[in-house]
């Protein structure tokens, strides 16, 4: 599939409060579904915002804390093919299994793969998935694995995609996420513009994540004055920004403003 450079308005008609509120009841909203999905609630559950702003974070970081041992649930990240989903949904389909799709959209961009997904979704009691291949598959323990069998695990899906958006749009793509988004509980993080994104920032800075780093409250504020005075010239909004911020801070304060005027931004 063709990727399209995406433009991210600067604003919208909300102040920083009401920003400030929907980002902390979205992903408070995000923490509850993720905990209801550990515990078989919720069998699919779909995450959709921009990049590098936590939200993977949020999911693992419950994932972790239910399972430290990683015993009853995989990540998966980037590129995914047919029968790469077909044995992950296998070797995942007993109840209490979770498989988490992290950033791995082609999923949604190949027929196969999501009729697959459309399949292990569906709301009926017993999910039954298969792939007729001219070949066979097996798992880690050699086993051949059957061309049909029942999934009762749960998936999460994190992604990029604003589905809404495509929906609305009446793409190619449109029917199947639609399917998709019936089948499951969906999540739209409500991250639209890049005030969202620095508003968002904020709030994980406040949460402590340069203090972690070792910096001090007056580095910290520099940090986040710089990403808002420049939040329209920087390569990406994103929590990858301020920890790049705080490695220049802590290494060259003095310096702080041109190198990261450099190493950051574009067209300045």
């Amino acid at each position: 599939y063709i990727m399209r450079k995406v433009v991210i308005p600067a604003r919208s008609n909300e102040t920083d409060r009401q920003i400030d509120k929907k980002l902390k009841d979205r992903f408070s909203i995000l923490k509850i579904m993720t905990k209801a999905a550990i515990n078989g609630d919720v069998k699919s559950l779909i995450i959709s915002g921009p990049a590098g702003l936590g939200k993977s974070f949020t999911v693992e970081d419950a994932l972790e804390e239910w399972d430290p041992s990683e015993d009853n649930y995989t990540v998966v990240k980037g590129y995914v093919k047919a029968t790469g989903l077909y044995k992950t949904l296998w070797e995942n389909r007993k109840a209490g299994n979770i498989v988490v799709f992290d950033d791995s959209d082609s999923i949604f961009h190949d027929d196969t793969t999501l009729a697959m997904l459309k399949a292990v979704t569906d709301s009926t009691e017993k999910r039954k998935v298969s792939y007729l291949s001219e070949f066979n598959m097996v798992d880690e323990d050699a086993n051949v694995i059957p061309r049909t069998f029942q999934f009762d695990g749960t998936i999460i899906f994190i992604t990029n995609l604003d589905f809404d958006a495509i929906i609305d749009k009446g793409t190619k793509l449109a029917p199947h996420l639609e399917a998709m988004v019936s089948r499951s509980h969906y999540i739209d993080l409500a991250m639209k513009t890049r005030r969202d994104y620095f508003i968002r920032i904020k709030q994980v800075v406040k949460q402590g994540l340069l203090k972690r780093k070792g910096l001090t409250n007056r580095e910290e504020n520099k940090i986040l004055r710089f990403i808002e005075q420049k939040e329209d010239n920087l390569r990406e909004m994103s929590l990858r920004v301020a920890l790049k911020l705080s490695d220049i801070i802590k290494k060259h304060p003095r310096q702080f403003e041109k190198i990261a005027t450099v190493t950051v931004t574009k067209g300045l």
